[in-house]
């Protein structure tokens, strides 16, 4: 095998900490089309906040570490690793459309003897299926016969800086063992926490389907605890407090479920299983129940308010967040946007405040606005939406009116404050 020069196509969330991390050991490139990003990563600034500009400055100027959009400088790649999104469309349904993108941008670049590996999340299947072909039929190439295939599904977590690409430990798999040891190699040269070479692609397609999931259903789970003990009016979390002292007992909690990776990843799951004549009942039960939570959220205010005689129409109301998790600027698949419309049926006066969130972003993308300093006017009722840890100090009760209600999705305010909560 010749020497490994690695092209990383797709520099968000996922490819850039990637790009960057390979970079400390190998020749690496990362290529995206949008030229405003690749403009301000090689200015030394990561808008996302995942890579910090230091670990950036470095990458480049002592690594030699560069991003670029010119197809023509990562024609003398060998090693291409497609990190870009695996959406959801308005029904719910897969869309590949980015994958069969960047496999088209592959098939244009591979050479003979090169390996593509894919990191994007999907069903069993879809690499060899779906992506393999676009590359063949674009390149001319066959699979294992003139190139080979990898797949190495990313387990980035947003916003955390503890559990970083390097220290989680990473799935990989090749088209043939041979390559699968191969990929293997190239991932744990860089990856600290170890890796795990799975016998096949579908298989390491499998793994991470289902990490995501999991976790979905299990927070579906106490959701819907959640609205069972809200109407018997026992507190969620003290339930879960003491249900926790024993030692098998998962820690989930209640909330929002939304992001590129729980709030998506069970309906590539289910599409891979109706493809197969198979409806799965738990994962879409789970993914149903968690889709109604903002809404939920809202109608619970709503009806706070009137209790308490607050008049609801054109009455005023703040959101905390607006990103799907907390200390991060990613606004992708925010249920906070469920909130939003429920709230909006009521003719209120919504005023969202993130100082995380782009405020851009969330106007091209959702066709609202977001404010990112605290407003100057006082709430009738506040939504605590995500626990950022810039709202760890702020005073809530110094934005509101007398008369008020505060609804604590992530349980982080004081309870002698808040009005309700999951």
């Amino acid at each position: 095998m010749k020497q490994t020069k690695i092209c990383v196509i797709g520099l968000g969330y996922v490819g850039l900490p990637l790009a960057r991390l390979f970079s400390t050991k190998y020749k690496t490139i990362g290529f995206d089309m949008n030229q405003t990003r690749v403009d301000s990563l090689m200015a030394g600034h990561d808008a996302t906040l995942e890579v910090d500009d230091d670990l950036l400055y470095n990458a480049i100027n002592n690594h030699g570490f560069i991003c670029t959009s010119d197809i023509e400088k990562i024609k003398d790649c060998n090693f291409y690793v497609v990190a870009v999104p695996t959406p959801v469309d308005e029904h719910n349904n897969p869309d590949l459309t980015p994958l069969y993108g960047a496999s088209t941008i592959v098939g244009k670049v591979i050479s003979k003897g090169d390996v593509v590996c894919y990191e994007s999340t999907v069903y069993p299947g879809v690499t060899e299926n779906e992506c393999i072909p676009v590359v063949e039929k674009v390149s001319g190439l066959k699979i294992n016969v003139d190139f080979f295939a990898g797949y190495s599904p990313e387990r980035i977590n947003p916003g955390d800086k503890q559990h970083t690409v390097e220290h989680i430990k990473k799935v990989t798999s090749g088209s043939t063992p041979e390559i699968g040891k191969y990929v293997n190699d190239v991932y744990s040269s860089v990856i600290t926490a170890g890796t795990h070479l799975a016998p096949s692609i579908k298989v390491a397609e499998a793994a991470k389907v289902i990490e995501n999931s999991q976790r979905d259903i299990n927070i579906a789970f106490v959701n819907e605890l959640s609205k069972i003990f809200g109407r018997m009016g026992i507190d969620t979390l003290d339930v879960l407090e003491a249900a926790g002292t024993k030692w098998n007992f998962l820690p989930f909690r209640p909330g929002l479920v939304g992001g590129h990776c729980i709030g998506v990843d069970p309906y590539y799951l289910a599409q891979g299983a109706q493809a197969y004549g198979y409806n799965p009942e738990i994962i879409l039960a789970g993914r149903r129940m968690n889709d109604g939570m903002g809404e939920y959220v809202a109608n619970q205010t709503i009806k706070l308010m009137i209790k308490k005689g607050i008049q609801v129409q054109n009455s005023n109301v703040l959101i905390l967040g607006f990103t799907f998790k907390e200390n991060c600027s990613d606004v992708r698949n925010t249920k906070v946007i469920d909130i939003y419309k429920a709230l909006k049926e009521y003719n209120l006066n919504i005023t969202i405040y993130d100082p995380w969130a782009d405020s851009e972003i969330v106007k091209r993308e959702y066709g609202i606005s977001v404010v990112n300093e605290l407003p100057k006017q006082t709430f009738d009722a506040c939504i605590a939406a995500v626990a950022h840890k810039k709202f760890a100090n702020l005073d809530v009760e110094t934005l509101l009116k007398p008369q008020h209600v505060v609804f604590d999705v992530k349980c982080t305010l004081d309870r002698n404050i808040v009005d309700g909560r999951l």
